[in-house]
């Protein structure tokens, strides 16, 4: 095991070492080098990414040096992008580090295409006026854009992204034996077994997935072709036990695992929503190679598939012996391979007929795709601009009912937005204007709800208190969570692996809760 691979082994067991090198190819933008964007890249750069930037036009005050492990008492009034930048570097030396000491205002005004070179933006502790533009500008070009803010005891962040494509998302269970439809070389393997004159020691190895295809058969044969009862299948699997044996843990999987002979094989609505998309009908020079796929693959479901997917190609493990278990094995995988083989032969067709190269999607990405071809996701995220546009009365309505529901600092962060485009700071962010600040923010709240036309009557007061008497504040401690949060999403999104949040997460550490909302 050469040294990188023994550096990141636990977390190439996670994403494996094509999400590893996803991971490294990627330019990560930090806006604002605050507590909770430090903590978030730290969390990005142990892992390696490729390079980090981070974009801050803000000297170092006091009150960074005491919330932020990344700076330091001689860091006060020293440009903060440059401070954390030389310390965020410290963690990885195989991580480019960056800094850019200028407003992002400035940049949007003057240079938006700076933004177009990285594969995910982060925006801190920013107002709205900044993060609207901005989130136009990375939606636009394509590029995730996560706006994280964090508040006294609670956090907040949102994911902007058009479209994000999953095949690997990694499901609890990779299961598609075909026990109802099993093909000619599974149906031979299981023929093989003379149940009747084995010895109880090989009857006793025999894997459950032949048995339960030799009581399938069997009741088929007997019936017209009917499928059993789950009882009648047990009463089967019991039968053909025949003899007393003192391990019968391979007949007890199959009486356990009867529920899965009668489960019909089937496409899920969900894949054949993506299989029929618009992007998959479509297929032109610029279609992205997830797209190309669920074309091929849709082809391959009508033609050689018989209505089917791609093969998984994996089995569970069981009680057998390695000579019987190895051969099932195999059966599966090269099943798996052929249906491999014909998606890639139609692939090929694709990219050759919108000018492509027949070869231009690597090998590995095709037999993920057949492997996971049960699970893939599209997520389309709502824009900002929508989400600001659109009116979002009745669901928020529908939260507030139930107080203890974190929908409330949802919406004490929008009103804090407001706030700050008004007065020009934050509530709470001078001590002797605490009580005063409570009521111009209460009239903040009061207006969004009359804008969503929700009850102005909830009772908000202790809420609204908490939210002042924290004055924009970056607990340490919040920080590092939110940023642990964060952080972990954005390696979904940068592997594109497991499946990310849709598409807002509110944190509650005075409850210890956080709660997700497709806003």
């Amino acid at each position: 095991m050469d040294k990188k691979t023994q550096k990141y082994d636990r977390q190439l067991r996670l994403w494996g070492g094509h999400g590893q090198e996803a991971l490294g190819a990627s330019k990560v933008c930090l806006i604002n080098g605050s507590a909770v964007g430090t903590e978030t890249l730290k969390n990005l750069i142990l892992p390696a990414i490729g390079s980090f930037t981070v974009v801050d036009d803000k000297p170092v005050s006091g009150s960074d040096a005491g919330n932020n492990f990344f700076l330091t008492q001689d860091s006060i009034d020293q440009p903060r992008a440059k401070c954390v930048t030389e310390l965020l570097r410290e963690l990885n030396e195989e991580v480019e580090g960056n800094h850019v000491e200028q407003n992002p205002t400035d940049i949007m005004a003057n240079n938006p295409e700076f933004f177009h070179q990285f594969n995910l933006v982060i925006t801190t502790q920013l107002p709205e006026s900044i993060v609207l533009p901005l989130a136009e500008i990375c939606w636009n070009a394509n590029i995730p854009l996560f706006v994280v803010r964090v508040n006294g005891f609670f956090g907040y962040f949102r994911i902007a992204l058009p479209e994000h494509t999953i095949v690997e998302p990694h499901p609890e269970q990779l299961l598609d034996l075909r026990l109802d439809c099993p093909f000619p070389a599974l149906i031979e393997y299981a023929n093989k077994f003379d149940f009747e004159s084995t010895d109880t020691l090989a009857l006793s190895h025999i894997p459950y997935i032949a048995i339960l295809l030799r009581c399938l058969q069997e009741h088929k044969r007997t019936h017209g072709g009917a499928v059993p009862s789950l009882s009648e299948l047990r009463q089967l699997i019991r039968q053909l036990q025949s003899k007393d044996l003192s391990d019968p843990e391979n007949f007890d999987e199959a009486h356990n695992s009867a529920f899965k002979a009668r489960q019909q094989t089937t496409i899920p609505r969900a894949i054949e929503q993506i299989l029929n998309d618009p992007k998959a009908e479509d297929i032109t020079n610029t279609s992205s190679d997830f797209w190309i796929l669920a074309r091929a693959v849709r082809d391959f479901v009508a033609n050689e598939g018989n209505g089917l997917l791609p093969l998984a190609g994996t089995v569970p493990d069981m009680k057998s012996d390695t000579e019987s278990f190895v051969v099932l094995q195999t059966i599966y995988k090269t099943k798996a391979k052929e249906d491999v083989q014909s998606v890639q032969r139609r692939v090929s067709q694709l990219l050759t007929s919108v000018g492509k190269s027949a070869d231009s999607i690597p090998q590995g990405y095709v037999d993920a795709f057949c492997k996971y071809s049960a699970h893939l996701r599209v997520i389309r995220y709502r824009s900002l601009r929508e989400e600001y546009e659109k009116p979002l009365g009745q669901y928020i309505a529908s939260k507030l009912a139930d107080l203890d529901d974190n929908i409330v600092y949802y919406v004490l962060h929008r009103a804090v937005d407001r706030f700050f485009e008004t007065h020009k700071r934050y509530p709470g962010y001078h001590n002797h204007e605490v009580e005063t600040d409570v009521g111009l923010l209460k009239k903040c709240v009061t207006s969004l709800l009359s804008e969503w036309q929700v009850s102005a009557s909830t009772p908000l007061d202790d809420h609204l208190h908490e939210i002042v008497r924290a004055g924009a504040s970056e607990l340490h401690s919040v920080s590092s969570l939110l940023g642990g949060i964060v952080s972990q999403e954005a390696i979904k999104v940068l592997t594109r692996q497991y499946v990310p949040m849709d598409n807002t997460v509110v944190v509650n550490t005075v409850r210890s809760t956080s709660s997700v909302y497709t806003l």
